[in-house]
């Protein structure tokens, strides 16, 4: 139904995504609207298409689907537009000598002539051109939104568009709206050419395969990829501009496959732009995103500036290194001794080993010894679980490498995120301990390293058999590879660890050697059955009844990791199954459905991208009164959903580091469920009892890699459930996914010149 009338009051309006409830005064009645309203103010003329809601608290309402805004064309209208504020400067009784001065004139001189404005007593020449400019803008904005409705783009995504471009961005739609994909964050390639295709630029355009190419790379970007070989970038392209038959009312089962002129073209014109750089590794030409190129690039120089290695008394650190460990009751191994004695005397060391092999000691006494020095330590993680782990284990705080650089919330359109330490604001510290080193990607080294001068002693600390991180990049093995660094390996497994058959196993499956299974074992199963349901009614057991009791635990702090997104045993389908274990539908528990989930009071769920303008707080346990707040939150955080706001449009998220976040509903596409959740992105966490689905799947996939990635993220209990011949395969397997990175060969070239 439509409804129309002049906006009466904005009732409530989330000034992030622009949700607003309005009630508008029609000719017969007063109605209450709610909806995505950018742009609308008291006073303006709506004319909505809605659709009735009876609202369980405020009764009847009417959900906007569709809306355009008319100017008012009598005078009280004109007098309740410029009295509602939207005019910056101009309250209700400057409207009001406003209108009664120039009448149904008001909005033509305000446009045109803005001057004669300072004819009235309060408004000079300054302020009369102010308030023009204004007008000018708001005016825009609302033919913009008219503009932008058409083409079915999301009332956020038509403000984004007109912030970059404004009016220029007309021009931008009829000719290349491809360049949308390039400029305006949340527009893919799909959305562009779905834009292009109403538009009617041909499905041959040159600007539709320029595109596809940069889509592309920001595609193999987010699978980890620096890099991809110019043959394997061709033949994607092709396949993303030739769907199958019809598309978008297009038939392109009679379109003629990509020239590769037309490619090869695009392509150099890239590389003339440095959006794109073509290199030759090993015979076969490559080519790089340009900013990942020379951020690779400048990882390696910085790296390289770091690697100082000081002159210091052998027998003094001896010495030093004996008090450390006495005063902390410690008995290093020999391993472990050389790495802290690297640590001291190095600008950059390495230190990696599997679970059980003293890792944590070793920090511990990296720390205790430059106490002792009298040097300032910052400790970071990449993750705020693995923050948290290292403080609890150490001793000493630490935080997420974001915080760590103190993330500003503004965004950089090319490497995703800015921070306040830098080249320029450096961190104050002579030794910088990161954990999980794995996990680092390139961009998140990038912006570490231009904060960490020269002279500080650098000291990282992962697992090189660890999957790599989700973004791009193989920092840590490219590292190790280049062979340019103190690398200290740990590998023995100590006393206390060798009643763990999870750190016994662990390192089994690292070195292609068949499990311990027993009947004995306390923390490490496998529960052989066949057939899917079979899998999965294991999983709902021992998720539900077995586990919690056993470890202790809440049964959501159980975790199912899967190596899968799809399928039967993948994450789609098992946090809804999981869900509806653990937290069923509840009269007193509001929901809301999303992006094909439902999301529940209750429900454990994962930040699935980076969001640096997310805005969190911190309250106290008692008053409930605010401690700390900042921006940022990060693919893989975790959080229950502690309230869901039908009225305010917003859900509350209490994440495990005690932030609260609010979502706007039209960010709810940044969060998914977490009962069960990818291997992939487990990284960085540890959690009470670990159950993995091992039935059947692609041998990409099921590795060596991702079961000892999987098996290390248990504290306290692993449960395989499924086929005991796919695990030993998957132990036998050594083929990780081919990740194209090239820091070992950067770091290699630098050292030599």
């Amino acid at each position: 139904m439509t409804i129309e009338g002049y906006v009466e009051k904005i009732v409530y309006r989330n000034e992030t995504n622009g949700y607003a409830v309005i009630s508008v005064e029609t000719d017969s009645d007063e109605e209450t609207l709610c909806g995505y309203l950018h742009g609308v103010a008291e006073g303006s003329y709506i004319v909505a298409e809605c659709e009735a809601h009876h609202h369980p608290k405020y009764d009847l309402q009417y959900r906007v689907s569709a809306f355009e805004l008319k100017m008012p064309d009598d005078l009280l209208g004109v007098e309740k537009y410029l009295g509602s504020g939207v005019i910056k400067g101009i309250g209700e009784v400057m409207a009001k000598k406003i209108v009664k001065k120039f009448k149904l004139d008001t909005f033509r001189i305000i446009e045109e002539e803005p001057e004669k404005l300072a004819q009235i007593k309060g408004i000079s020449l300054k302020k009369a051109q102010d308030i023009a400019v204004q007008f000018r803008e708001k005016t825009e904005l609302r033919d913009a939104m008219v503009f932008l409705a058409k083409y079915d783009l999301t009332p956020n995504l038509a403000v984004k568009i007109f912030e970059e471009y404004g009016n220029e961005l007309y021009d931008i739609m009829k000719t290349n709206p491809y360049q949308l994909a390039e400029d305006v964050a949340g527009v893919g390639f799909k959305t562009a050419d779905a834009i292009a295709m109403k538009s009617g630029i041909g499905v041959d355009s040159e600007f539709r395969c320029r595109a596809a190419i940069v889509y592309t790379l920001t595609q193999s970007a987010g699978l980890g990829h620096i890099y991809i070989p110019k043959d394997m970038l061709f033949r994607k392209v092709e396949d993303l501009l030739t769907p199958e038959q019809e598309y978008m009312g297009y038939n392109f089962t009679e379109y003629n496959a990509l020239p590769e002129e037309v490619f090869l073209n695009q392509l150099d014109g890239l590389m003339i732009e440095h959006k794109v750089v073509i290199k030759e590794l090993d015979g076969t030409e490559v080519v790089y995103d340009g900013h990942l190129y020379h951020m690779e690039l400048d990882i390696a120089r910085m790296l390289l500036e770091l690697n100082i290695t000081e002159t210091l008394d052998d027998i003094a650190l001896e010495a030093a290194l004996r008090d450390v460990e006495r005063a902390e009751s410690l008995d290093l191994d020999e391993m472990q001794a050389q790495a802290v004695k690297t640590a001291a005397k190095t600008g950059l060391t390495i230190i990696t080993g599997g679970p059980g092999t003293g890792k944590t000691t070793t920090i511990h006494t990296i720390i205790k010894y430059f106490e002792m020095s009298g040097a300032e330590l910052l400790l970071a993680a990449p993750t705020g679980r693995a923050a948290k782990r290292i403080t609890e284990t150490s001793g000493y705080p630490a935080q997420t490498i974001h915080r760590l650089l103190e993330i500003s919330g503004d965004v950089d359109r090319e490497g995703g995120y800015r921070f306040e330490r830098n080249q320029l604001n450096p961190l104050e510290a002579d030794v910088v301990i990161v954990d999980e080193a794995s996990m680092i990607d390139t961009y998140l080294m990038h912006a570490l390293l231009k904060a960490v001068l020269p002279g500080t002693h650098l000291v990282l600390v992962g697992d090189e058999n660890q999957l790599p991180s989700v973004g791009p990049g193989n920092i840590l093995r490219d590292m190790i590879a280049a062979d340019c660094f103190f690398v200290s390996r740990l590998t023995r497994i100590f006393r206390q660890e060798e009643n763990s058959d999870i750190v016994v196993n662990a390192h089994k499956i690292n070195r292609g050697e068949p499990l311990t299974l027993n009947k004995k074992s306390r923390d490490f199963f496998l529960l052989q059955r066949q057939g899917l349901q079979a899998v999965l009614d294991e999983i709902c057991v021992l998720v539900k009844d077995n586990l919690p009791a056993y470890v202790q635990a809440d049964a959501r702090e159980i975790q199912v990791l899967t190596p899968m997104r799809k399928g039967e045993l993948g994450v789609e389908n098992l946090n809804p199954l999981l869900q509806n274990l653990l937290n069923p539908p509840d009269a007193a528990k509001q929901e809301k459905i999303a992006h094909g989930s439902v999301f529940r009071e209750g429900d454990k769920v994962m930040q699935i991208k980076n969001d640096y303008n997310l805005e969190w707080n911190i309250y106290s346990d008692r008053g409930g009164f605010c401690k700390d707040s900042g921006t940022g939150v990060f693919n893989g955080d975790m959080g229950v959903i502690t309230q869901i706001n039908d009225y305010g449009q917003t859900v509350r998220v209490r994440f495990d580091d005690n932030k609260t976040v609010e979502y706007p509903y039209t960010s709810l596409d940044e969060l998914e469920l977490a009962y069960a959740i990818t291997v992939h992105k487990s990284q960085g966490s540890e959690y009470p009892a670990v159950v993995m689905p091992v039935l059947s799947g692609p041998r990409v996939l099921f590795n060596r890699n991702l079961l000892y990635t999987a098996v290390t993220r248990a504290r306290q209990c692993v449960v395989l459930v499924g086929s005991g011949a796919m695990v030993g395969q998957m132990i036998q397997n050594s083929e990780s996914q081919k990740r194209y990175s090239s820091l070992d060969r950067r770091l290699k070239e630098l050292a030599i010149t």
